[in-house]
């Protein structure tokens, strides 16, 4: 069933006011828009990150929801424990609730500490939603790469300047990856659709098995950014096809937005300081001509696995 923005004013979210994440970040508001749409009992289980340091700040906590912290890189690995322990103490007649057990992690600890874990709690095939907020870096501990870190953009362990333009490497397409492991349901969405990113992780809790969300939120701090244009960035990453915005049901590929016309890559670009560099120096243009064949190339290929065409307005 679809969810009406009404909803929302009905519900109250799971997560409160008073945390201590930064003004504009898109952690809550993944949160947010996620987890409303839920109705069922709620278990959550939050890798070590910006997440889970501001809104826990010992002796206070945002959660309205039981809540579970697990280090960096075992958040699968603790969520399969404690949905072993439902199902077990369910069997005994000791639970007799509907619990859903939805899983946060940032692009640190799901991308590159946690996915062994991940990976791992997936093939067993435990019934859980696991949700990456991928801001593209190692946000917590000072804007290092990450392997979600895009090409060419700033970090500071790849540090745009003279000798590199930003990090050298293609970002890891972890949501092919998570669907590689041939689970019930996977999907891609970011901030710029409230209903969209609530749809698909509802979608994504109540099918049976595992099930796995990557919403790209934006860090204010560290993407360069005015915290008031959050859901503005976003949509321009849609509109882009910087991130694609799809779902993957029983293997069945499907592109959910497709923009209706053509918007360069600069546009999501420039409104960013990690990407300054891009246009400045004799270099630019070549920088951004690369960029954006990078978009096309990748575009393309999702719509070949969609079995999809793709006919925008110039």
């Amino acid at each position: 069933m679809a969810i009406r923005l009404k909803d929302y004013t009905e519900k109250i979210s799971p997560l409160s006011g008073g945390h201590r994440l930064c003004p504009g970040c898109g952690a809550p508001t993944a949160v947010h828009q996620g987890l409303m749409g839920i109705d069922s009992p709620l278990v959550v289980v939050n890798a070590t990150g910006c997440l889970e340091v501001s809104t826990t700040v010992y002796p206070f906590s945002a959660w309205r929801v039981p809540w579970i912290h697990t280090a960096f890189e075992n958040a699968g690995a603790g969520v399969s424990g404690v949905e072993a322990a439902y199902i077990a103490l369910k069997k005994r007649g000791k639970i007799d609730k509907d619990i859903k057990f939805v899983t946060f992690g940032g692009d640190g600890g799901t991308y590159d500490i946690g996915l062994q874990s991940l990976s791992g709690a997936l093939e067993r095939g435990h019934d859980f939603t696991y949700i990456c907020y991928n801001n593209q870096g190692y946000m917590n501990t000072g804007a290092q790469r990450s392997s979600a870190t895009p090409r060419r953009a700033n970090a500071t362990t790849s540090p745009a300047g003279t000798v590199i333009p930003g990090k050298l490497q293609r970002a890891k397409d972890l949501t092919a990856i998570v669907e590689a492991h041939h689970i019930p349901y996977v999907a891609q969405t970011t901030l710029f659709n409230a209903t969209d990113v609530a749809e698909k992780v509802k979608k994504a809790v109540e099918t049976p098995g595992p099930a796995f969300v990557n919403i790209l939120v934006p860090c204010v701090l560290f993407w360069g950014i005015d915290p008031a244009l959050q859901q503005e960035i976003c949509r321009l990453a849609a509109d882009t096809r910087f991130w694609p915005v799809y779902e993957v049901e029983n293997g069945k590929w499907k592109i959910t937005y497709k923009p209706k016309k053509r918007v360069p890559i600069e546009e999501f670009l420039k409104p960013q300081a990690r990407y300054r560099h891009l246009f400045k120096g004799d270099t630019s243009k070549a920088l951004l001509e690369q960029a954006q064949a990078d978009i096309e190339f990748e575009w393309q290929e999702l719509l070949d696995r969609c079995g999809e065409t793709w006919d925008p307005a110039d």
